[in-house]
């Protein structure tokens, strides 16, 4: 971009409209959602209900974990004052100001599930604890100070509240920002965002201890917070790439060109490099150690209705980006990026589903219209609360300190 290019060209208080065949699809994807969930719930067939529940909590926090990648994202860009996002910084945003929502349907999920023992029956079953009990088991029993019901959702209300008390304050700023001018709400921001991202990395691999790993109570691996962070944050990053990708084809934010899009690529390419050294590191120390309590989690993964899935989850998130983005050129270009933040998207949701599948529905694994279903239900939930919130205020964010910086980011 010409240094020639002042901010007369661009219109900075456009406000994206949402509506149209965007709100439509939105809207119908949340109808098959809630139909293939209600379904599942009714059934009378115990097996299909326990499968609705894990789709349930794979989507749930799927969103919640996209959502808090936003909040991440922002508060990142902040703390380590980058210009070139901040043309763009509204996506992320939107989706951390969805945050809040996003925990509270999550934490309906974990808290139904632990209630009606179709999640975490591991360790959630009258007299495990107990040496006289018919049920005791001597592991569980060592982690009970740990996994139990008040504490487990105590810790879940703590963490997803704070994160979604900073998402909302951080968002809010930016808004005030754009009103009042000035670098009060800046400096703010900076503050929150250092403390945000400080809480966020201390906590965000405990909830993952929670949500997910605690579905298989005897396996743990120390390695499974950063994992899932990984998954967190390229899922992030996709989902940010997917809506600046279609807003700029709607005709909107002209001032996010190439450069910001190259960048936005280098992330994806490289936290999806990040995501398979954590992945190897895990799988491979347990498969080299052999210890019985460690390989129980991958053998299960190894059975014959896993395997296949395991190893396509490796070729869409590692093999696929890294053929596919490690061309500069290929960052740089529309179509290729939103072909390969879809494809990751999907990439991940496979991710979440060997992690959450084998410790809930064992073999008892189905591929249909609940999976389907329920995934098209939190996807047309999602776009519509994002771009609902996208849609309330100017896309640019202004009086952005480094709003000139972005529109002059060349690389």
């Amino acid at each position: 971009m010409g240094t020639h290019n002042h901010h007369h060209d661009y219109n900075f208080s456009e406000k994206f409209q949402f509506a149209g065949i965007a709100k439509i699809l939105s809207l119908a994807g949340i109808a098959v959602g809630i139909i293939a969930i209600v379904l599942g719930l009714i059934s009378s067939d115990h097996i299909m209900v326990e499968r609705t529940y894990a789709n349930l909590l794979l989507m749930g926090y799927y969103f919640t974990c996209v959502c808090a990648a936003g909040a991440f994202f922002v508060a990142l860009q902040m703390v380590t004052q980058s210009g070139w996002s901040a043309g763009l910084l509204r996506i992320p945003q939107a989706m951390a100001g969805v945050l809040p929502i996003a925990s509270v349907i999550l934490l309906i999920i974990v808290g139904f599930g632990l209630t009606s023992h179709n999640l975490y029956h591991h360790w959630n079953v009258e007299g495990i604890t107990d040496p006289e009990h018919a049920n005791y088991d001597k592991l569980v029993a060592g982690k009970s100070a740990f996994l139990n019901v008040p504490g487990f959702l105590i810790r879940q209300i703590l963490f997803m509240g704070s994160y979604s008390i900073f998402a909302f304050i951080l968002t809010k700023l930016s808004y005030k920002e754009d009103l009042e001018g000035g670098l009060n709400s800046y400096k703010k921001s900076f503050k929150l965002s250092a403390i945000f991202l400080v809480i966020f990395g201390f906590t965000t691999p405990i909830w993952s201890f929670d949500t997910i790993m605690s579905l298989e109570a005897h396996w743990f691996s120390t390695m499974f917070g950063w994992y899932n962070f990984a998954a967190m944050w390229v899922s992030g990053i996709a989902a940010i790439v997917v809506i600046t990708i279609l807003v700029k084809r709607a005709g909107y934010m002209n001032w996010v060109n190439e450069n910001h899009l190259h960048d936005l690529g280098k992330l994806m390419f490289g936290f999806s490099i990040f995501w398979t050294y954590v992945w190897f590191a895990q799988f491979m120390l347990i498969w080299y150690s052999n210890i019985p309590e460690e390989t129980v989690y991958f053998y299960k993964r190894w059975e014959p209705e896993y395997k296949p899935w395991f190893w396509l989850s490796i070729i869409i998130n590692f093999v696929a980006p890294l053929l596919l983005l490690v061309d500069r050129d290929a960052k740089r270009k529309q179509g290729m990026m939103l072909f390969v933040a879809i494809l990751l998207l999907c990439g991940h949701w496979l991710d979440y589903y060997i992690m959450i599948m084998p410790g809930t529905v064992e073999t008892h694994r189905g591929f249909g219209f609940t999976e389907i279903g329920t995934a098209i239900g939190f996807v047309g939930l999602f776009t519509f609360l994002v771009l609902t919130k996208f849609s309330k205020h100017p896309l640019a964010p202004k009086n952005h300190p480094f709003m000139d910086e972005s529109l002059h980011h060349q690389i």
